[in-house]
């Protein structure tokens, strides 16, 4: 025989309240005490109770939520970040509504967020690069939603967990210069992304510590294609370039691509370092080497940290999580293919002496 699913009623009567209470545990946990709310959770659990979402949409009430305004999903990172934010929020019996405006001015931002306020989210996090005044107005004029940021500027006075991107930025510009280079060119994102200036600022700052000071600069859009545009255009400024510094992982496989097609081997030979260590960057040709970003703490940071900010709106968070250089095989010492090449001409050599 089929046992019967518990109901409402049935798990009010088991803990001794309300109905009325049990309905507030379920959609307003925060306003009922903490005695109550655990005999009632117990209840629950004793009973097997579920609760039933489809009559609390018909009610005009919605499954717990958080926001998530991103850049494009067709981008790795941005879709391995929102991937983890899906999956941590389940964790926490959180549905994530995703939203992806075409611009991240304050209008487009600020019409997301009311969206989100129209479905009584009341938390969100934002990963889109933006300016501080944006941000920082976006939290003034919706004090009703908690906003969480992922990419931002460091003096920006909002929430935010993000990585360090001068700790990455200044290892690939050591990684390099103890491979003997010193003619580099930077690749950078696009000019009007806060994230792309801030590697960028760090880039400049790390080299003119090792004394480089004509670094040539050029920007792309985060995307392959403009790796492979702007990879002939660094070599056509400065042929002499030795190793060339990527913003993201994306555009360093078009840099790849282009060094391939011009045949750049050799004493001619450029390095490459590309940024975010996306799945991908391990099987490139040859593959990458690249500062590695845990999206997955990210994600998981970032549900965690929201959670607590909405517990507690008065909160300042601040989090900063580490990078670390992945070295690969798309970097080596200035000059060092020659002698790899040498190696190999003898090892053909001696073959061939063998088979005589």
């Amino acid at each position: 025989m089929q046992r019967r699913t518990a109901t409402l009623e049935d798990v009010a009567r088991e803990a001794g309240v309300s109905e009325q209470t049990v309905s507030r545990v379920l959609n307003k946990p925060e306003v009922v005490a903490e005695r109550t709310r655990d005999k009632v959770i117990r209840a629950m659990q004793a009973l097997h109770y579920v609760p039933n979402r489809s009559a609390q949409l018909l009610a005009g009430k919605s499954a717990p939520s958080i926001g998530l305004i991103t850049a494009s999903l067709t981008l790795h990172a941005p879709s391995q970040i929102a991937a983890a934010i899906k999956s941590h929020a389940s964790a926490h019996e959180l549905e994530v509504a995703i939203a992806m405006p075409a611009t991240a001015d304050y209008p487009s931002l600020q019409a997301r967020l009311n969206e989100f306020r129209a479905q009584n989210i009341r938390g969100a996090i934002i990963n889109l690069p933006l300016e501080g005044s944006i941000a920082e107005k976006l939290v003034s004029e919706n004090p009703d939603i908690c906003c969480l940021f992922l990419d931002i500027s460091p003096e920006t006075d909002v929430c935010c967990v993000r990585f360090d991107h001068m700790e990455g930025c200044g290892a690939c510009d050591t990684h390099l210069w103890e491979l003997g280079h010193r003619e580099f060119g930077l690749l950078a994102g696009p000019e009007s992304s806060v994230s792309a200036r801030m590697r960028l600022s760090s880039w400049r700052e790390a080299l003119h510590r090792h004394g480089v000071r004509n670094a040539v600069t050029v920007f792309g859009d985060w995307s392959a294609a403009s790796g492979w545009h702007k990879a002939f255009e660094l070599l056509h400024q400065y042929p002499k370039i030795s190793a060339i510094v990527v913003a993201n992982d994306q555009m360093a496989l078009g840099v790849l691509s282009a060094l391939a097609q011009l045949n750049r081997t050799g004493r001619r030979a450029v390095s490459v370092t590309g940024y975010d260590d996306t799945a991908d960057s391990l099987y490139f040709q040859p593959p990458l080497t690249t500062v590695a970003q845990d999206f997955n703490k990210l994600g998981k940071r970032a549900v965690e940290l929201l959670i607590q900010q909405m517990a507690a709106p008065q909160m300042r968070i601040r989090e900063l999580l580490p990078t670390r250089l992945v070295i690969r095989q798309s970097t080596w010492p200035y000059g060092g293919r020659d002698e790899d090449e040498k190696d190999d001409l003898l090892r053909q050599l001696k073959t061939l002496v063998e088979k005589l």
